[in-house]
């Protein structure tokens, strides 16, 4: 039988994607610089677009302007969105607006004529022009490329469910899947969203031929039979891309799928590779050292006025201290800004924390839409008990009550307790159990991947975050 396969010939992983992404966007951004600096040069009387212009006219830092823009657009190169044009022309419209404050925030704290206030205008425009036509291309070569992907998930139990529901709310599909393989006969011919059990694994190559199947996709919780294991085995000889449920989860949607796992997935992920030592780990706290110094600054600045804000608005006391649980599940005190109407209040608020909550004081909401309530949090890193980069702390309470019923909960307290995090950023609250465990997953993903450039980027899309008034 003839091989229909349309296997793509080259095939990027995920942080390929992320580096032409960003590639692609440093080179529109120095287009950008070029066509800025010779319109503004366009406007020189005297020395037009020349070489004396180049080194005369702009400062050093105006050429680094592209790596500003890159990092405003951080937030865009989670490479699962950027293959959605609509997010993507929001984390652009963020990245402009973050621009335009940075902008405004440079031009009038400088002295009079030193901003080439020409210079600067025109390279925000076009770089925003250059990046959105750049984004569209890659968005039609993302698009081009899922639809030459054609998977087939191996199991249909509950693994293989899992998997299929969150292909089925990818908005664009990530590729196409075109059904499963079980080997429990009651399992034949049943769908799941819409995709069917096409057969067994005595079925298997002739679903590969008549299918164009690429791409194979494990997910057998329990033990694989022989006839299966070789079949996987000669697909994988002969081209086909075989991956595991778990892998294909993760990088859909950048958390662990807690309940699928085993306990001895948590001791071989996590207390064999948890960044706890060495490089990572001095890196890191002096990382944490050196943003908590410029913390120091902003909270010695802003604290007059968000304490006479907040005892105009509802009173005493300013800070507000609670007991919560660190790294190895050390207690400790944290110190934020009082945001709701009482201490009682404050005293439950890490219980639950709903939208539009009545609790919440008028200059409350607005602390918490900026995340200016969790500034205090800068003397917790100074003294070592938070970095801040990790998991949500929790009290003690909570702990007992969602170790129990959320699996492996403890495990997030391997890492110190951070004011942002991978969670925060991607789930930002959790009101009932079932959101806690998502949070978890995304907790557990972190301390699993967790390095000094993924710290980076959570902490400039936490920036951008702060920007878009995200908080609650």
């Amino acid at each position: 039988m003839q091989d229909k396969r349309a296997a793509p010939r080259w095939r990027l992983k995920q942080s390929e994607q992320r580096a032409l992404l960003i590639l692609g966007d440093l080179i529109a951004g120095y287009l950008a610089l070029l066509v800025a600096l010779y319109l503004w040069a366009a406007g020189d009387a005297w020395l037009q677009f020349s070489l004396e212009f180049l080194k005369t006219r702009p400062d050093t830092w105006f050429y680094f302007l592209p790596i500003l823009w890159i990092i405003l657009l951080v937030d865009t190169y989670d490479v699962n969105k950027a293959g959605n044009m609509q997010l993507t022309m929001r984390g652009v419209g963020v990245a402009t607006i973050a621009a335009i404050f940075l902008y405004l925030i440079v031009y009038f704290a400088m002295p009079p004529l030193t901003l080439p206030r020409r210079g600067v205008a025109f390279f925000i425009i076009f770089v925003v022009i250059f990046t959105l036509i750049w984004r569209y291309v890659y968005v039609r070569l993302f698009q081009a490329a899922s639809r030459s992907r054609r998977a087939l998930i191996i199991g249909a139990g509950k693994a293989g469910s899992t998997l299929v529901n969150v292909i089925a709310d990818k908005n664009p599909p990530p590729f196409n899947l075109i059904g499963l393989i079980d080997d429990d006969p009651e399992k034949l011919g049943s769908t799941i969203r819409d995709y069917e059990v096409l057969g067994d694994h005595t079925q298997l190559f002739d679903i590969i031929d008549q299918r164009g199947i690429t791409d194979l996709i494990l997910a057998i919780s329990g033990p694989i039979n022989h006839g299966m294991f070789q079949n996987l085995l000669m697909a994988q000889e002969q081209g086909l891309e075989i991956s595991t449920m778990q892998e294909v989860y993760e990088s859909l949607l950048g958390r662990v799928p807690i309940n699928l796992l085993d306990s001895e997935w948590v001791i071989r992920s996590f207390v064999s590779h948890t960044p706890n030592g060495g490089f990572y780990r001095l890196f890191k706290r002096l990382m944490d050292l050196a943003i908590s110094l410029i913390g120091l600054v902003f909270l010695v600045g802003l604290f007059p006025i968000i304490a006479v804000i907040i005892l105009i608005d509802s009173g005493k006391p300013v800070i507000y201290s609670q007991e919560r649980l660190g790294r190895g599940g050390v207690p400790y005190r944290i110190y934020k800004f009082r945001t709701m109407k009482t201490a009682k209040d404050m005293e439950i608020e890490a219980l639950v924390t709903a939208a539009n909550d009545p609790r919440v004081t008028r200059a409350g909401k607005f602390l918490r839409k900026v995340h200016l309530d969790e500034l205090p949090q800068v003397i917790n890193v100074l003294m070592g008990d938070m970095s801040w980069v990790g998991p949500r702390s929790e009290r003690s309470e909570l702990v007992e009550i969602f170790q129990k019923v959320v699996p492996f909960y403890r495990a997030r307290m391997l890492v110190k307790p951070g004011v942002t995090g991978w969670a925060q950023i991607n789930q930002p609250y959790a009101e009932t159990v079932e959101e806690t465990a998502i949070k978890l997953e995304y907790d557990l993903y972190y301390i699993e991947h967790a390095n000094i450039l993924m710290d980076i980027t959570i902490l400039l899309r936490t920036f951008g975050a702060v920007l878009g008034f995200k908080g609650r």
